[in-house]
């Protein structure tokens, strides 16, 4: 900051799968002034046990909510971005007001089988494109292909550009390249939708918003400009990294996720090129059973302990300090567990294993440590992939999530396998910090 300039103050909210998080920064110190956190609370039981569906009116009025509890509080904040869970979709009508529940990245109907293919294998087979469940154009071809779209509708968006259209009153969506590309079929070279091969699958490309590749303004709201919403990840790694170089972002949640800045675009199996901004890219390896894998293990002791009658009592605790003793094994002499329970984003048929077992290691701290070990090797992989195609290298790493802020193992063993020294995203609503910064960003872009 200039002598003599007023230091500004930034919102942020980020509309997570869980939880809805509002944020105010402080331009001057880069700092976090204060932060609301809300659980999202508006799954949809169906009977359906693949669908993964949200109420929208009630995230859009918790969003409201605590964005207007900071506004109240901090009358000068300068300007609110968004940010929120990436990949799902809205329908919108012709006035711009939802016509569906949000079908969120958890949906499983890409992957259902209809005369021996899933609708990913057959998107594959007929355009060549990877496209994984749950991404929003995957559900709007499955939609249409059952007659399920709903009637009046006439555009989609993801659920952050929905709330940036109720809250400065646009009738049509403008959705950022980072949001736009989530939800498959978008080409990351050119930053456009892939409208042909949609056309190929049998879609309408009328139904697409129109895409914004710099950080442009919504409009605004009680006065401040709203600015268009960027991808979890991306504003995660603004939040946690910034535009730092050869820093790796450890992200561990229900799911793991390597990102780091490039200036080059790079893709191979497993790793995406997610749009940032013009020329620059996050380079991005995403598992499906990161900090769910953990969970899956206490899972399992804790049935165990309530067979035994024991109680139904949480069994992180004695986890964590069972993996303190897993880590004074050998390193040959450990279990090697492959944590992909869940399969991966391109092959969903994939299964983990245990291997390398003896009498000596096959013991509950040598699952335990196996476990986290094996979720920091599946990272560890996306890296390797994005070392061998462009020489970025690992000279620090950053760790986000409370699968990783939680366990101090864990993070030894990231530190370990990487070779780099490891240290903490500095805040936990990381993602509501990253798009607090859009405006700031925006208006350094143009000059």
């Amino acid at each position: 900051m200039r002598k003599g300039e007023t230091a500004l103050q930034f919102a942020g909210i980020d509309i997570g799968t869980t939880t809805i998080s509002a944020v105010v920064m402080d331009d001057a110190e880069n700092r976090l002034l204060d932060s609301i956190t809300v659980e999202n609370g508006s799954f949809i039981h169906t009977e359906n046990d693949w669908e993964r569906i949200q109420n929208v009116e009630i995230i859009i009025r918790k969003a409201r909510e605590v964005l207007d509890q900071l506004l109240e509080s901090y009358p000068e904040i300068a300007s609110i971005g968004l940010t929120g869970q990436m990949h799902g979709i809205v329908y919108l009508n012709s006035e711009g007001e939802a016509e569906s529940p949000l079908y969120t990245w958890q949906d499983q109907r890409g992957n259902l089988p209809e005369k021996g293919k899933t609708l990913t294998e057959c998107i594959y087979e007929k355009t060549g494109l990877k496209a994984a469940t749950g991404y929003g154009l995957v559900t709007h071809l499955y939609q249409s292909m059952h007659g399920l779209v709903p009637k009046e509708a006439r555009k989609i968006c993801t659920i952050p550009d929905y709330l940036g259209m109720q809250l400065t009153g646009r009738k049509t969506p403008l959705v950022h390249i980072s949001m736009a590309a989530s939800m498959g079929f978008f080409n990351a070279r050119t930053m456009r939708f892939e409208t042909e091969k949609l056309k190929d699958m049998g879609a309408d490309p009328a139904v697409l918003p129109e895409v914004a590749e710099d950080f442009e303004i919504l409009g605004t709201y009680r006065g401040k400009p709203v600015t268009v919403a960027l991808g979890d990840n991306q504003a995660s790694f603004l939040g946690s990294v910034g535009m730092k170089k050869n820093t790796l972002l450890l992200n561990v949640g229900t799911g793991s996720q390597l990102s780091v800045l490039s200036d080059q675009y790079f893709e191979t199996d497993g790793i995406e090129a997610r749009p940032l901004a013009k020329g620059t890219y996050l380079l991005a390896g995403s598992s499906l059973c990161g900090g769910r894998a953990y969970a899956i293990l206490e899972s399992f002791f804790r049935q165990y302990m309530e067979e035994a009658g024991y109680g139904k009592e949480s069994q992180y605790a004695v986890l964590n300090r069972l993996a303190l003793k897993g880590a004074e094994k050998r390193k040959e002499d450990r279990l090697a567990v492959d944590t992909r329970f869940q399969g991966t984003r391109s092959d969903p048929s994939v299964r983990g294993s245990i291997s390398n077992l003896s009498e000596d290691n096959f013991s509950p701290a040598g699952l335990t440590y196996g476990i986290l070990e094996g979720i920091s090797r599946e990272l560890y992989g996306f890296y390797e992939k994005i070392q061998a195609g462009t020489q970025i290298g690992a000279e620090k790493l950053v760790a986000s999530g409370n699968g990783a802020r939680r366990n101090q193992i864990l993070q030894e063993i990231f530190s370990e396998m990487f070779h780099a020294k490891l240290e903490l995203a500095r805040y936990e609503e990381e993602a509501a910090c990253g798009a607090s910064l859009t405006w700031k960003l925006a208006r350094e872009m143009q000059n």
